[in-house]
């Protein structure tokens, strides 16, 4: 379960990120592009699932219009890019449908035979 946290400063990321080396807390960040179809359709199944969401973990999602600078933090080239942090390190995502798995949004696969 995920906490859906839009993101539209810079200094908001930057301070979200100091926070998380200090406590160690896991976090998830998902970039993204509003101008990517792929991004789009992932971020309207994540509003589905997760809009009303009061527990769960902080999922922060970064669009590339309102934090340019931001994807240089990850290296992020490809979208959606989904950045979690936990205790033991950073793991880092780029394939559509490793990225929707890991949110679990993902569509169950039709069982051959």
């Amino acid at each position: 379960m995920y906490q859906l946290n839009f993101l539209t400063k810079e200094n908001d990321l930057n301070k979200i990120i100091k926070n998380q080396r200090r406590d160690k807390k896991r976090l998830s960040i998902l970039f993204i592009s509003l101008w990517d179809e792929h991004s789009t359709r992932l971020v309207d199944k994540l509003k589905k699932k997760y809009s009303d969401s009061k527990k769960g973990e902080d999922l922060y999602i970064v669009d590339s219009f309102n934090m340019p600078h931001s994807f240089v933090i990850y290296n992020t080239t490809k979208l959606p890019h989904l950045v979690q942090l936990k205790k033991d390190g950073i793991d880092s995502e780029d394939y559509l449908s490793m990225v929707e798995k890991k949110l679990k949004v993902s569509q169950p696969s039709p069982c051959a035979g």
